[in-house]
Parts: C-alpha cells; sequence; structure tokens
C-alpha cells in the first residue's frame, strides 16, 4: 500500500445478540465511511463467523477466516453495545483470536446502548486494545437507544451532529491509520 491508496479499514460489528441493534447501526456507519474517498471498507460481522464454543488447541477455519481479515487491515472501526456497562463476550472471544494481527494499528468506536450511549463498553475497549499495542482515536460516536432518532428498520436518522461525529472519528481514524502505515513499512513494530 502507499501513502496515497485508501485506508483499508476493518468494521467490525461485535454484537452477535438476536435482535442486535449492531447490523442497522453497522449498516449506517458503512455507508457514511463509503461517502469518503481515503477509506477502502471491509465489513466484518461476528454472527457471520462460526466460531466454537470453547477456545480449541487448534485454530479452525472460522477462527483463521477471521484474524485473516484483522491481519490484512490497517485501521479499525468497532460497533460495539453496552451490556452491563461493558462489551459483549462474543467480541472478546474474536478479539482474543488474534494478537499481533491487531498491533501498530489504529481503532476507533461506535457503540449503542440506553442513556449511556455505550460509552462503559468503549472505556473497557480501550484498555483492551491498549494492551493489544493499538491506538485507540479519541472521538468516538455513541447512539441511545431511547433517544427516538431511529427509522422503522432500526437505522440511525442522519443528523448533524452523528454526521460530524462520524466524521471526527474517520478523521482521526485515517490520520493514524496513514501514519502507522509509513511507520510499520519503515520499521517493524516491536512488542
Amino acid at each position: 500500500m502507499t501513502g496515497t491508496s485508501p485506508l483499508g479499514v476493518a468494521l467490525l460489528i461485535g454484537s452477535t445478540r438476536d435482535g442486535r441493534a449492531g447490523g442497522a447501526i453497522g449498516d449506517w456507519f458503512a455507508g457514511v465511511a463509503r461517502r469518503r474517498g481515503d477509506v477502502e471498507l471491509d465489513v466484518v460481522d461476528l454472527a457471520a463467523f462460526d466460531f466454537p464454543a470453547g477456545y480449541p488447541a487448534e485454530p479452525t477455519a472460522a477462527m483463521s477466516a477471521f484474524t485473516g481479515r484483522i491481519e490484512r487491515a490497517e485501521a479499525f472501526v468497532v460497533v460495539t453495545p453496552e451490556y452491563n456497562r461493558s462489551f459483549p463476550a462474543s467480541l472478546k472471544q474474536a478479539i482474543d483470536y488474534a494478537y499481533d494481527e491487531w498491533q501498530a494499528k489504529p481503532v476507533g468506536f461506535v457503540s449503542y446502548g440506553c442513556r449511556m450511549s455505550g460509552m462503559y463498553a468503549v472505556e473497557a475497549l480501550r484498555t483492551v486494545f491498549t494492551e493489544l499495542h493499538m491506538v485507540t482515536v479519541r472521538d468516538s460516536l455513541g447512539f441511545d437507544l431511547l433517544d427516538g432518532e431511529f427509522g422503522d428498520d432500526g437505522t440511525p436518522h442522519d443528523t448533524d451532529s452523528r454526521l460530524r461525529a462520524a466524521a471526527s472519528l474517520l478523521d482521526q481514524l485515517v490520520w493514524w491509520g496513514l501514519a502507522l502505515r509509513d511507520a510499520r513499512a519503515a520499521r517493524p513494530y516491536v512488542s
């Protein structure tokens, strides 16, 4: 990849729960991101993977497919719900399938929940991703599922404040992603 080619961003939808809001919110954010010329998006929906219930001695085909997509990505946006002031177990399980594949890459967050808009989940994820040697971007985007700003299909309405927040998150993600792309090309990351 050259410094002028679009940044490869994986949009990771972290909930696998039936009836989740994450699919519609992830689709909305993907639409916003695809309007930009500096991002090449890969939607990685955890609900599409057949992960094992326990952690096996050898990676399954689904685990290898997932970690391959993580390795190819240059940056990430994680769409997460807030469950009991944290993020879902399905997301933690998937994160733990990779290690080196995450390193020296940026990550941003789109969260949702009731009242706090998923901010507790984001703060918990910042700690996890920092441990994996990632840069977490400052600005995030949160949705309060009780605010009435969603269509009948669960898709968020395009409000000025949401679009500005999404643009700010993506601006920071692209800046860090390009800077870290150049850094990884200049020298291997030392963990």
